[in-house]
């Protein structure tokens, strides 16, 4: 049986417990589950005393396998651990030779290692070394149907409930780079009124900038909706403000929204947690404008948009269109959604 793998929370977990492995090699697309286990290590397993001499942190670019091992192979100063921290790992040549050191680590050191933007070969001595003797981690981009569960959950855990539409009006506008989007929310969690534990449209308006009518979340409840006067409305007003509305921003977002939409046709249980499951949503209400969306429009024509949305985003990028701006483009992809 395939040996489950660990996830961000379950290494959080033992690091809470003090349960530490002599190396934590954290590699993927998503810095942002990296930088959280690595932080993690770095704040919470010395006392600010024990890291005056027990905390190294060394960049990819500027040591080579013989230093992080020479690094790991101290032993430390007046502490239970040192921690050896490398950041930026992806830069470090040879890196398969530290399978030496893993052999026979020393417990008394914490090795983390943060690969960004890669992985390691599974297939090598390495990797094999790593899982023998600690954690290998891989950090996974999350898709943007995820998006709305991660900043439910991750505000909930801050005491924080958001509503719903405030919830994909973040995810439709940040999108899925979670540093950035961790950000603004913590910037939102800063700006709530005194008392205040929810999250409002209103609030995402004020404070970070979307308009609560006029936004891609809008725009794509109007398609479904077949709301003709409501959609031209919001293109109106995207083609006025174009830094906060790029047409990229909205055909990508479009493209997400309808290709998720063709997979419901062919859900074996088409109910809002069936939907949800089966297109990978954290939370069922998410699947209701999928449902919403099948009374209004046959499969056939759901496919027919999907390709239409893909000529628009060629457009946009200049093939085959000489004169269109960016709103004619959306005003003329909106007529053939809705007609």
């Amino acid at each position: 049986m395939a040996k489950q793998e660990l996830t961000c929370d379950d290494i959080l977990k033992e690091l809470r417990a003090k349960q530490y492995r002599p190396v934590y090699y954290l590699m993927g697309e998503e810095s942002y589950y990296i930088d959280l286990i690595a932080d993690y290590i770095t704040d919470n397993v010395l006392s600010e005393t024990e890291k005056e001499f027990n905390l190294t942190v060394v960049y990819g670019a500027d040591v080579d396998v013989a230093t992080i091992i020479n690094a790991a192979k101290r032993y430390p100063m007046m502490s239970e651990h040192q921690v050896v921290v490398v950041k930026e790992a992806q830069a470090v040549r040879n890196m398969e030779e530290l399978s030496y050191y893993l052999q026979k680590p020393l417990l008394s050191t914490i090795l983390v290692i943060c690969h960004k933007h890669g992985t390691l070969d599974r297939r090598k001595k390495l990797a094999a070394e790593v899982e023998k003797t600690g954690v290998l981690f891989e950090s996974k981009k999350i898709k943007d149907a995820q998006l709305p569960g991660f900043i439910a959950s991750y505000m909930k855990r801050k005491g924080v409930d958001v509503e719903p539409k405030a919830t994909s009006m973040l995810a439709d506008f940040v999108g899925s780079d979670l540093s950035r989007l961790t950000g603004e929310l913590e910037k939102l969690i800063i700006t709530l009124p005194a008392g205040q534990k929810r999250v409002t449209p209103e609030q995402i308006e004020k404070n970070i900038g979307i308009s609560k009518d006029y936004n891609n979340f809008e725009l794509r409840s109007a398609l479904v909706e077949k709301d003709i006067l409501k959609a031209n409305k919001i293109i109106k007003y995207f083609e006025e403000n174009p830094k906060t509305n790029p047409i990229q921003m909205t055909l990508s977002l479009l493209v997400s929204f309808y290709s998720n939409w063709m997979l419901t046709y062919y859900a074996p249980d088409k109910s809002e947690q069936g939907i949800a499951n089966m297109l990978g949503l954290r939370t069922p209400w998410q699947a209701r404008d999928y449902m919403a969306a099948m009374r209004k429009y046959s499969g056939v024509k759901t496919m027919q948009i999907v390709g239409e949305i893909r000529y628009a985003d060629a457009k946009s990028k200049g093939v085959q269109n000489s004169s269109m701006t960016d709103g004619d483009i959306l005003r003329e992809l909106v007529f053939k959604i809705l007609h």
